[in-house]
């Protein structure tokens, strides 16, 4: 199971640059809680193009997935793996800025939690506020759902919008959840 974070567990906020700014939707942990019971591995897949931009540096992302991973644990809720692209096409440092294999809709960072777990990407899941979270989904063989909150509404009125066919749209985290949960029933 891979998440985005902003947008889609955490209000989208632009560059989210400040502790203080982190807003959670309020079904975010039960949603994780409910994948965490049902046996799924819950990995948080994130851009976050703000440290090649310069706006804020890689241990702040470090330290604020700790600070978020912290207020789940305390509510019974597990991601057991974080992983941040910090590339941006505009980067200020030309390193930063260059094509990458993380940034989404590449595949990097689910390689990178491949190689942590044994996963089966054709049982995984992309849970995203954007196109290219589904798109991602699709690059590395699992099932994409894009989710309405955060830039999702504004994704799905793109003219240029090409879901692949069937991609689930739903509210928000936790009707995916519902989701993905039921899809796991009909399958066992």
């Amino acid at each position: 199971m891979f998440l985005d974070r902003d947008g889609t567990m955490i209000d989208e906020v632009g560059y989210l640059d400040r502790r203080e700014d982190v807003r959670w939707f309020p079904w975010t942990i039960d949603a994780v809680r409910l994948l965490n019971r049902a046996g799924y591995l819950v990995c948080v897949v994130t851009n976050q193009g703000g440290i090649g931009l310069g706006l804020f540096d890689e241990p702040f992302v470090h330290g604020l997935h700790a600070w978020l991973d912290a207020t789940l644990h305390e509510s019974g809720a597990v991601v057991d793996g974080w992983f941040l692209c910090p590339h941006h096409p505009r980067a200020v440092a030309a390193e930063m800025r260059g094509p990458c294999a993380c940034r989404k809709p590449g595949r990097g960072m689910i390689d990178a939690a491949c190689a942590r777990w044994d996963i089966d990407l054709t049982r995984s899941w992309v849970v995203g506020d954007r196109d290219i979270d589904v798109m991602m989904a699709v690059a590395v063989g699992a099932r994409g759902i894009l989710v309405r909150t955060g830039h999702g509404e504004r994704d799905l009125r793109k003219v240029d919008l090409s879901l692949p066919a069937g991609t689930p749209v739903v509210m928000d985290l936790m009707e995916a959840t519902v989701l993905i949960l039921a899809e796991g029933e009909r399958r066992t």
